[in-house]
């Protein structure tokens, strides 16, 4: 009986592969495959190598191990970090919400009155540095040159008495669906305008009643027959061409405006009211008449503009208006009668050009030359005057916007006493550049030249630093 022979290969790295037959006793014997037969010390030195590797693996299996555990750590955090950094659009949706819940929480702890009606703080930090030439007399902000009567005076420095804060407000629903907004400005321009004495003042303010189509309004503000005015920050405690063309006049008055759409690219906007006058506008007054003169009187205004918006970036506003008022002076009625156009042409969206016509008599009563009103052979008479301004705007970039303009008013000689101003002219232009969302910087240069009946001519320069912060 033959006996069972059982193979044994050993291989070690590096070294060949023996193969051995191991009888049934335990002991080895070359297998009969012609291999080599091997000795003692062949043998010692393949179980040396198996020790080896043995111990090399049991090395390798506790670095998988450990890698293992290091994967399975990491794959916790990633999956933790999933879970707490949600995927983009979840995110924007968070952010969105949290926005929503800020605006809720700023709405409800808003400026509010007793009454919980909403205020907005709104205005202007204006600092100006000037200087002005010495036939204006030594004022500020002289809209005239100086009486040929008095002696000259420059004048320069810094203020921050055009500085203008207001409020704004929107009330409650009223019937017929309208509600009702306004709002109320002041400045700094009141008193001397030393240091120590500038008083606060009350410029503008309305009270305004809005539906769709029409707007009942309770103000103090510029005449209705000329709203516009020039683009300035060195003239703000009085409109810029006071005395030179803008009927500027911030005066109490109520008025009523409708709108009528003539499709979405035109409409007619109309406007009717009544305005107080200043009868302070008609000059001096004879000392037996000035116990006689009325403060202010009713003036009766109207405009009506026609505008058209071709493109989005073009525009056309034009709008004829009238003014009809009467001074008492004494046992005597002295009518203001005034005819006046205004438009704002805008052919593209880089250049506006804007402006006011105006013809009549006794304008001083609602902001021209306060000489509205001549006593000849001690009966009054009505001044007839006519004027105006126009300025061209560009906006050569987002920051930068020149602004060019100039006006005039033009008393008529004949109804002139000697000495009265006869024509006042100023021309002007600035730079103005937006630092940032809410600051300007402007320079500005300007010349007046006033002309008096049978006194001559004089001249003066006006120059104007300014940085507005807007709030």
């Amino acid at each position: 009986m033959r006996a069972k022979v059982k193979l044994i290969s050993l291989c070690v790295a590096g070294a060949a592969c023996v193969v051995y037959a191991q009888n049934p006793g335990g002991s080895p014997s070359p297998a009969r495959d012609g291999g080599v037969q091997p000795t003692t010390a062949d043998l010692q030195l393949v179980l040396q190598r198996l020790d080896r590797l043995e111990a090399q693996n049991q090395e390798l299996m506790s670095e998988i191990r450990a890698l293992r555990e290091q994967l399975g750590s990491s794959g916790a955090a990633a999956g933790a970090a999933q879970t707490a950094e949600p995927p983009p659009q979840l995110r924007v949706q968070e952010q969105i919400e949290t926005s929503r819940n800020q605006i809720a929480q700023l709405d409800q702890e808003k400026i509010s009155t007793d009454h919980k009606l909403p205020l907005t703080l709104t205005g202007m930090l204006l600092f100006n540095g000037f200087w002005t030439g010495q036939n204006g007399g030594g004022a500020d902000n002289p809209t005239v040159a100086r009486n040929p009567s008095t002696p000259p005076a420059s004048s320069g420095g810094g203020m921050f008495r055009q500085s203008v804060v207001g409020v704004k407000f929107e009330g409650p629903e009223i019937p017929g669906g309208g509600r009702i907004t306004g709002s109320a400005y002041i400045d700094f321009f009141g008193g001397t305008g030393v240091t120590l004495n500038q008083l606060l003042r009350l410029r503008v303010a309305s009270i305004d009643a809005n539906w769709k189509t029409t707007t009942l309004t309770f103000a103090l503000d510029k005449p209705i027959i000329a709203p516009r005015e020039p683009d300035s920050l060195a003239q703000v405690g009085v409109s810029p061409l006071t005395s030179a063309g803008n009927l500027w006049l911030w005066q109490p008055q109520v008025r009523i405006e409708q709108r009528v759409g003539f499709g979405d690219q035109a409409g007619l906007r109309g406007q009717f009211g009544v305005y107080q006058t200043s009868e302070g506008g008609i000059g001096t007054v004879p000392s037996e008449y000035a116990a006689s003169v009325a403060k202010n009187r009713p003036g009766y205004q109207g405009r009506f503009e026609l505008w058209a918006q071709p493109s989005e970036s073009s525009r056309i506003e034009i709008a004829p208006a009238f003014h009809a008022s009467d001074s008492r002076v004494g046992p005597y009625s002295v009518p203001s009668r005034i005819f006046s156009i205004d438009w704002l042409i805008r052919p593209f969206s880089r250049i506006d050009l804007t402006g006011t016509y105006f013809h009549g008599e006794n304008v001083g009563v609602v902001g021209g030359l306060r000489q509205g009103v001549s006593f000849i052979a001690d009966v009054p008479r009505p001044v007839a005057a006519s004027g105006g301004w126009a300025q061209l705007k560009i906006r050569v970039t987002p920051r930068v916007t020149f602004n060019f303009y100039g006006g005039q008013e033009d008393d008529r000689n004949s109804d002139l006493q000697s000495g009265a101003i006869a024509k006042n002219q100023t021309y002007a232009g600035n730079i103005m550049y937006r630092l940032g969302s809410n600051v300007l910087a402007s320079f500005e240069t300007s010349r007046t030249r006033t002309t008096y009946l049978n006194s001559g001519t004089l001249t003066f320069p006006h120059y104007d630093l300014g940085l507005a912060y807007l709030f």
